[in-house]
């Protein structure tokens, strides 16, 4: 039983380390975060500039000659432009970043002056931006809209399956300059990094024992258990080398457990099984307090939040000192 739960924690290794690198709600993978505040770029200038006008039945449109964006009032248009000439004529005064629009600006200050507009009803936070605000609730509904399509797992946000879609392709664009180890994403690659420096910034204050990584920190420290066995890619560890070994696919990429309907590979028989569940359709986890019918344990775990109102993003010193209270 406790190599299954080895198990079972380790495949929430990859999403750890992606969306809490450091245990923090709001940290991700800074590639992931570029192409996601992109997206809102693109979407946020969405509704802008051209040269020539023509006429939709009533309405009026004008069309950039560049991409073929149409919109309804020639000074969007105009906005609009300044994504292909370059022009940021919007610049902030405390720090020097600039932007196309006004609005992008004004938006952008809030981090300065600490300004939040939106208040979560739920749990009282308060958040600065519209887009962080509708991420945020969905750790409270429990919606995960973006689902990867070859493993069936779902996230909250279009930044965190990209990088999770790294697994399965086998993408590691991130390499460690002293030993040419290769990550999928840049918080693994820093976490690496510790072993070349010795730095071991997590520290328990009740025994003063010092860690590499956090999540070593909060799983030995957490559950008593001891790191016998350790990767040196993460920081994960382990009470015997059969686990450390069956880890290690998950930086590897190697996958040889296939599944016979689809083709679809994993790394260790138990996520074959709990795939094979898509295509019989069996759900064997049923919430006792609305009678409904859940296939994989984690989309469970997922849906029981909604009815406790539970927080899943809790610190690592507060993990920790459940150790020390009994």
């Amino acid at each position: 039983m406790a190599f299954i739960k080895e198990e079972s924690e380790d495949m929430k290794i990859a999403e750890t380390f992606r969306v809490k690198h450091e245990d923090t709600e709001e940290q991700t993978d800074p590639m992931a975060l570029k192409e996601e505040n992109q997206e809102l770029k693109e979407n946020e200038h969405k509704d802008q500039y051209e040269e020539t006008s023509q006429k939709i039945g009533t309405r009026r449109r004008f069309t950039c000659q560049q991409c073929g964006k149409s919109y309804t009032n020639k000074n969007s248009l105009k906005f609009h432009m300044r994504v292909h000439t370059g022009e940021i004529p919007y610049t902030c005064q405390q720090c020097g970043k600039s932007f196309i629009r006004p609005a992008s600006l004004k938006v952008h200050m809030r981090i300065h002056t600490g300004e939040k507009l939106f208040t979560c009803p739920q749990c009282g936070k308060n958040i600065g931006q519209k887009g962080h605000f509708i991420i945020h609730m969905r750790t409270h509904t429990g919606e995960n809209p973006f689902t990867c399509q070859q493993c069936g797992k779902s996230f909250s946000r279009k930044g965190i399956l990209k990088v999770h879609m790294r697994i399965h392709t086998g993408e590691n664009p991130f390499t460690c300059q002293q030993c040419g180890t290769r990550f999928n994403q840049k918080g693994n690659l820093d976490a690496h990094m510790r072993i070349h420096t010795g730095e071991k910034p997590f520290v328990c204050d009740q025994c003063g024992k010092s860690f590499r990584f956090s999540v070593a920190l909060n799983q030995a420290q957490k559950t008593g258990t001891r790191c016998d066995f350790t990767c040196q890619q993460c920081g994960k560890c382990y009470t015997n080398k059969g686990s450390l070994r069956v880890h290690m696919r998950v930086h590897t990429g190697e996958k040889p457990y296939m599944c016979q309907q689809c083709g679809t590979s994993f790394n260790r028989p138990t996520s074959l099984k709990r795939h094979t569940r898509i295509h019989t359709g069996e759900k064997p986890f049923t919430c006792q307090l609305c009678g409904k019918n859940i296939g994989q344990k984690g989309h469970f775990n997922d849906h029981m939040r909604i009815h406790t109102g539970e927080n899943p993003f809790t610190s690592i010193s507060k993990n920790h000192l459940l150790v020390h209270s009994g």
